[in-house]
C-alpha cells in the first residue's frame, strides 16, 4: 500500500506532529512479538502516550528522566489520583511550556493502536498453531516442576516447625496419561509429543 492510499489514522497523525520517528515499527514489533514476547494493545496505548509526553516535553525544552515522565503519566491519566495532585501536574507542566489539553488529545486508545496496526501498517499476527503442541507441552512440564518446588518447600517448612520429622525426603510429580483402549501408560509430555498413543497401527 502506498502511503498516499494508507487510511487516515490518529496514530499516525500523532506520530508525524510529535516526530516519534521509528515508532510505528516499534509498536509493530512489539504487537506481534518480532523481537520477542508480544505487549498487548492496552500496554502498547499506555507506551505510546508516554512517548507523546516526552515529546511534548522535548518541544518545550524540558529533559525528564523516564521515571519522571511515568509519574507525570500516571497522575494525569490514573482514576485514583486525587484532584489535587493532577491539578499542581498540570500546574508544573504548563510552567514548563506544555499544552496539557492539546497533549491529552492527542493520547489515543488501545482501539486506535489496533486501527492504526491493521489498517495503516497492513499487520498481522503469526500463525502460532505450528508451535501449539510443544508450547502445551512446556507449560505442563513447568507446572509440575512449579509443583515440585512448592511441595519441596514446603515439607521444608514443616520440618523445620517441628511438625514433619525430619528425614531426607524426596519429590516425584509424574503425571500420567493412560489409552482407555490398550492400557498404555504414558507420562503426559511423552504422549504429547508422540502425537497420542498408536496402538490402532
Amino acid at each position: 500500500m502506498s502511503e498516499t492510499s494508507r487510511p487516515n489514522t490518529k496514530v499516525a497523525r500523532v506520530i508525524d506532529k510529535y516526530d516519534l520517528a521509528g515508532k510505528g515499527a516499534q509498536l509493530e514489533d512489539d504487537w506481534t512479538g518480532a523481537t520477542g514476547d508480544r505487549t498487548s494493545l492496552r500496554d502498547l496505548a499506555d507506551e505510546f502516550n508516554r512517548s507523546v509526553l516526552e515529546a511534548a516535553l522535548r518541544q518545550a525544552g524540558e529533559a525528564v528522566a523516564e521515571t519522571d515522565i511515568d509519574s507525570a503519566y500516571r497522575t494525569l491519566t490514573g482514576d485514583d489520583v486525587p484532584r489535587a495532585d493532577e491539578m499542581r501536574k498540570r500546574r508544573e507542566l504548563e510552567s514548563s511550556g506544555v499544552d496539557v489539553d492539546d497533549v491529552l488529545s492527542d493520547f489515543v486508545t488501545h482501539q486506535a493502536i489496533y486501527t492504526y496496526l491493521t489498517e495503516y501498517r497492513e499487520a498481522e499476527l503469526p500463525d502460532r498453531s505450528e508451535n501449539l503442541l510443544e508450547r502445551k507441552t512446556e507449560t505442563l512440564e513447568r507446572l509440575q516442576g512449579r509443583t515440585t518446588a512448592v511441595t519441596e518447600s514446603t515439607i521444608e517448612t514443616l520440618v523445620s516447625g517441628d511438625q514433619l520429622t525430619d528425614r531426607e525426603y524426596e519429590v516425584f510429580v509424574d503425571v500420567r496419561v493412560v489409552c482407555s483402549e490398550c492400557g498404555t501408560d504414558y507420562t503426559a509430555s511423552e504422549l504429547l509429543r508422540r502425537g497420542g498413543c498408536d496402538c490402532e497401527t
